[in-house]
């Protein structure tokens, strides 16, 4: 039976101990804290933000087969999928499905980042086999208007019209066409859900008339998410408003000025061990942990939203 992919879906952090491997008990907990919050619709492993570029198949299956076990039926498991063709894709996507997950999470194969589509039907043809090959769900992640990778509005309609596609995730980063891309998929499909994945600027891009977020900040404070987006869709915006000016420092420690980074997810497992989401902030290498000022910067704002661990336990 297909699900619905609507609230807001956090992207796990993946919690590692100092030799680099998983730390199986604290993802347990850290999942089990996730699904614990009102509003979660779902779970969503291997994402950017779970340094899914960094863990091979076996360990990104592990890690959605530890998340689909705590999260116990109550809310869909959907595991990312970043392959660079349909044969690795649908590998990679059946092991999702042994661990647990009812969707798959598609991202565009690198080499379209670096060398483009060629013809709108590859990418029509990429997602049509990896879902009759694993029989999964699929939300399409949607990259930045930028990217050589940043699909049509035509293309966008006949991804919207794929039996196997239930969801998408928008990340355009274009206001304009985000608008657009949206109207794009209501027209050629109104079942298919719609998630903003603008996670350093959240507010504005829910008042679009979204159906949730799958952002990797909700990982870090489910709560304040959950509740921005309640407040948006009680057509609340001074309240959604104070909300996200108390997200807003946060925001700027992890995100800066611009969109997410390559090491925002560093950042942003310090500011979760600063608040004792996580025990350690170990990343996977090559990422770096910030040092420095960048350090005092994050558990300053850390403090400043009342988070600190200290704080909690006063």
């Amino acid at each position: 039976m297909s699900q619905v992919y609507k609230g807001i879906l956090p992207a796990l952090q993946v919690p590692f101990q100092s030799d680099l491997s998983i730390d199986e008990a604290e993802l347990r907990r850290f999942a089990q804290w996730l699904v614990s919050h009102q509003g979660i619709g779902g779970l969503v492993t291997n994402g950017h933000t779970g340094e899914v570029f960094a863990l091979t198949a076996e360990r990104r299956a592990r890690v959605t087969r530890i998340v689909a076990e705590e999260a116990k039926g109550k809310v869909p498991v959907v595991s990312g999928v970043c392959c660079e063709g349909i044969t690795e894709a649908v590998e990679h996507a059946k092991m999702a499905r042994d661990a647990g997950a009812s969707a798959i999470l598609l991202m565009p194969p690198h080499g379209w980042l670096r060398f483009g589509m060629q013809q709108p039907d590859n990418v029509v043809d990429y997602f049509r086999a990896v879902g009759e090959g694993s029989g999964l769900d699929i939300i399409v992640h949607i990259y930045p208007a930028w990217t050589r990778a940043s699909y049509s509005f035509e293309t966008l309609a006949a991804l919207a019209k794929l039996p196997h596609v239930k969801c998408m995730k928008i990340g355009t980063r274009d206001m304009n066409k985000y608008a657009r891309d949206i109207r794009t998929i209501r027209e050629a499909d109104p079942s298919v859900t719609i998630l903003t994945c603008h996670d350093e600027y959240l507010l504005a891009s829910m008042i679009q008339g979204v159906d949730g977020a799958l952002v990797g900040f909700a990982s870090f404070i489910p709560q304040k998410i959950i509740d921005l987006y309640a407040a948006v869709q009680a057509g609340d915006l001074k309240t959604a408003q104070a909300i996200q000016a108390q997200i807003n420092p946060l925001k700027d420690v992890v995100y800066g000025g611009g969109e997410p980074t390559g090491d925002a997810h560093a950042r942003m497992k310090v500011a979760m061990s600063f608040a004792g989401i996580l025990k350690s902030a170990t990343v996977q290498p090559p990422t770096r942990l910030p040092e420095g000022a960048a350090l005092q910067a994050i558990e300053a704002a850390v403090k400043g939203a009342g988070f600190l661990k200290s704080q909690a336990a006063a």
